[in-house]
């Protein structure tokens, strides 16, 4: 697959930019929410950004839209629409569980939690 930076227009605005970048670098088999990415891209409260942003990027650039849920980990469309199904079918095919149009953010948040990612301990040890 091509790199997603490669083919960004010259004239996208930076903040559009930084958007697109950190929606790319979501790893396989995680999720992140819309505020979330924000924050990562250096835009914090701007999760309804990166909605506009999901919803204008064209489909050559490959971004995996499916990957960004809501904060409380629920998926992004109306339970029972085609993009809902969609969405739910994309993860599945990366191991990533719903249930109840939900996924569990402890288990597939992209590094939700870096004590127990580096430790396994779950940032209680002493």
């Amino acid at each position: 697959m091509k790199s997603v930076r490669a083919d960004l227009p010259s004239d996208l605005p930076p903040a559009q930019r930084a958007l697109v970048r950190v929606v790319a670098s979501i790893p396989p088999g995680r999720v992140a929410s819309y505020g979330e990415i924000a924050s990562r891209a250096g835009l914090p409260g701007r999760a309804r950004l990166v909605g506009r942003v999901l919803r204008e990027a064209p489909e050559a650039w490959a971004l995996p839209w499916f990957r960004v849920l809501r904060a409380d980990g629920r998926l992004a469309f109306p339970p029972g629409s085609r993009a809902f199904r969609e969405q739910a079918r994309r993860l599945a095919a990366e191991a990533v569980l719903v249930v109840n149009g939900r996924v569990d953010l402890a288990r597939h948040g992209w590094e939700r939690d870096l004590d127990e990612l580096l430790w396994g301990m779950g940032g209680d040890a002493k």
